[in-house]
């Protein structure tokens, strides 16, 4: 539980964004946003004064408390560049990749020198005490040469001509950039791969847009092999949201991999590994365990992906699993076996 020192801090950022973002507010509406009485916020007005910041009171029937003109600017006083890098203020090594590290530091200066004493303190201490670091364990992040170029793109929403390695080979598109994630330390690319005009024939705007919503795919940026940002511009379609397109685009891909459901016998340190091998699959295979027998071995059901991979991964969990199905499975898992230990002999 934040101590008092903590909550007041918070408390009078929240009123500090409120002045700025509403401009003029009384105090009954202030103690009805911050849910305190209209006391403490004549205390924590006469706080953010002391503090340096210039809280101005409007008398009369149509008065209340106001930033000073002029204020908004000294506490962002942000670049659009800087502005936008503060997204990315738990990412550093993201937004060194998109070219914002620079902006990222100046604005987060910027914000600590504006801010009153407390709360620049508050912030430095937070910034001390929690970090985020997107990539996974033992794996290196894909080189991104050209990522730059691919996020200018999608900002100015200008036409990229990509050469692109996909398992089956090599391919040329023209791609209308929607959005960047960042997933496990992974960028990907979210775009429509754009017929040209000419070859499809005349066509209105709004058909075009209509037609974008329906081709968005997801490209791996460290396989682009070169990109050209184009001087025309597309129409971003209407009602395009790139989080929600992530969230069903992740949610058909693990619909796709997991094909068939392993019966498993599993060990007890075959059960402790599972969900570290297999994720979510591996928390719901625990969850639907049989309980154990008197070896301490345990029947479960395994979500896993085509046969090939699954063997893999099976694999890995070496004499601590048994697989008992489904028939076709367990006869590629003791083919493999088979071939390991004739190589090994």
């Amino acid at each position: 539980m934040p101590d008092n020192d903590g909550m007041r801090a918070d408390r009078l950022l929240s009123l500090l964004l409120l002045l700025q973002n509403r401009g003029r507010m009384t105090a009954p509406e202030l103690a009805a946003e911050l849910e305190v009485s209209v006391r403490t916020v004549y205390r924590d007005i006469d706080a953010l004064g002391a503090s340096g910041v210039p809280v101005h009171a409007d008398r009369g029937p149509a008065g209340g408390f106001r930033l000073m003109d002029g204020y908004r600017t000294r506490l962002t006083g942000l670049t659009d560049a800087q502005a936008g890098s503060l997204f990315l203020a738990g990412a550093p090594g993201p937004a060194r990749d998109l070219g914002l590290g620079a902006d990222l530091a100046a604005a987060q200066l910027k914000l600590q020198a504006a801010l009153p004493a407390e709360l620049a303190d508050r912030a430095r201490q937070i910034q001390q005490r929690f970090h985020l670091d997107a990539p996974a364990w033992f794996r290196d992040a894909d080189p991104v040469p050209h990522l730059g170029t691919i996020a200018r793109a999608v900002w100015d929403q200008r036409i990229l001509r990509a050469h692109y390695r996909r398992w089956g080979g090599e391919v040329h598109r023209e791609l209308w950039p929607l959005g960047l994630v960042l997933k496990g330390g992974i960028w990907y690319l979210v775009a429509r791969a754009e017929a040209r005009a000419e070859a499809r024939g005349e066509e209105t705007a709004g058909a075009r847009a209509a037609d974008a919503r329906a081709g968005v795919r997801t490209y791996r940026v460290g396989r682009f092999l070169d990109v050209d940002s184009l001087a025309e511009r597309f129409e971003r379609p209407a009602g395009f949201e790139l989080a929600a397109y992530w969230e069903q685009s992740a949610r058909r891909l693990e619909a796709a991999m997991r094909r068939q459901t392993a019966v498993v016998r599993l060990s007890p340190r075959a059960r402790r590994l599972l969900p570290m091998q297999f994720g979510a699959a591996g928390v719901r295979a625990l969850a639907s365990a049989g309980p154990p027998d008197a070896d301490g071995w345990a029947r479960a059901e395994l979500d896993v992906e085509s046969e090939a991979v699954a063997v893999g991964d099976l694999l890995r969990l070496g004499t601590e699993a048994e697989v008992l199905g489904p028939p076709e499975l367990r006869r590629a898992l003791a083919r493999a076996v088979a071939e390991l230990a004739e190589r090994y002999r």
